[in-house]
């Protein structure tokens, strides 16, 4: 009798193992088509030719190494499962804050483009001879969508589809004021210099007006970065020096629901603390 119950739980051992391999060999497989396909549209968008498939490894590679040091501070599965989810998060918080900060370099860029612009228009240029100039002299990433919407134009893309292409690849609102007002000027005739430069003007007074707002309101941001990390530290710093009453938070079922209140109050805090201060111009 004993044999065969043995046996029983050998064979359901060996069953739930190899379904476990199944769906996680599955799962893994899935996670990996989807990052490949989105970080190949993603990189592309940085003009960046990376394989992805590098990438996924390095992911892999960051997520089983900072899940390895959650184990050996914590000793709790429970405290290393948090940890893999939001690394498997940060690539796309990485990518979203990365495409942030190009728009806006973007638009601090356009200014000084469309006077540019407008200079060589009035020089007697047509608008392709000073695109070509202007990508000549710009930096990045300002250079690297001009230029992809004079290739556009070489292969014989109209001026209104190359704009609208611009906008869709840089969906801000500067650069639908850009594109509509170059729309608007090509297609009623008027004058594309005086154009650009009011434009120009009426942009650069925005930008003053939203870095005086970042700057009013880059306290209270980093106030709710620092009240919301308190909490966090302070953890750490009670686990160093009573790790046997902060056991009870880490081994125990009572101890992960009050982890997991803990974590929603801090995410929805610093959340309506950074809506708060988010002004929109």
């Amino acid at each position: 009798m004993v044999i065969v119950v043995s046996v029983v739980i050998a064979v359901s051992t060996a069953l739930l193992a190899w379904v476990t391999i199944e769906v996680g060999t599955a799962g893994l497989q899935r996670y990996r088509e989807s990052f490949t396909q989105r970080v190949r549209f993603q990189a592309r968008e940085f003009f960046l030719f990376i394989d992805p498939r590098q990438l996924f490894i390095a992911n892999l590679a960051a997520m089983a190494l900072i899940g390895g040091a959650a184990w050996l501070v914590f000793d709790s599965v429970v405290a290393v499962l948090p940890v893999l989810a939001m690394m498997a998060v940060v690539p796309r918080l990485l990518y979203a804050w990365m495409r942030k900060r190009r728009l806006l370099k973007f638009e601090e860029q356009l200014p000084d483009a469309l006077m540019m612009l407008a200079g060589g228009m009035r020089a007697g240029a047509g608008l392709s001879s000073a695109l070509n100039q202007l990508v000549a002299e710009a930096r990045a990433p300002l250079v690297q969508e001009f230029s992809l919407m004079l290739r556009e134009q070489r292969l014989g893309v109209s001026l209104e589809q190359s704009l609208n292409n611009l906008g869709r690849r840089m969906p801000t609102q500067t650069t639908t004021l850009v594109v509509s007002a170059m729309r608007i000027a090509v297609e009623t005739g008027g004058g594309l210099a005086e154009t650009l430069e009011r434009t120009s003007h009426t942009i650069r007074s925005r930008l003053q007006m939203e870095g005086k707002i970042r700057a009013l309101t880059a306290q209270g941001k980093m106030q709710a970065w620092v009240v919301g990390l308190l909490p966090v530290f302070l953890m750490f710093i009670l686990n160093k020096m009573e790790p046997e009453a902060m056991s009870e938070l880490w081994h125990t079922p009572l101890g992960w629901g009050v982890l997991a209140v803990i974590a929603f109050l801090e995410v929805m805090g610093i959340y309506v603390v950074r809506k708060i201060v988010t002004i929109d111009v």
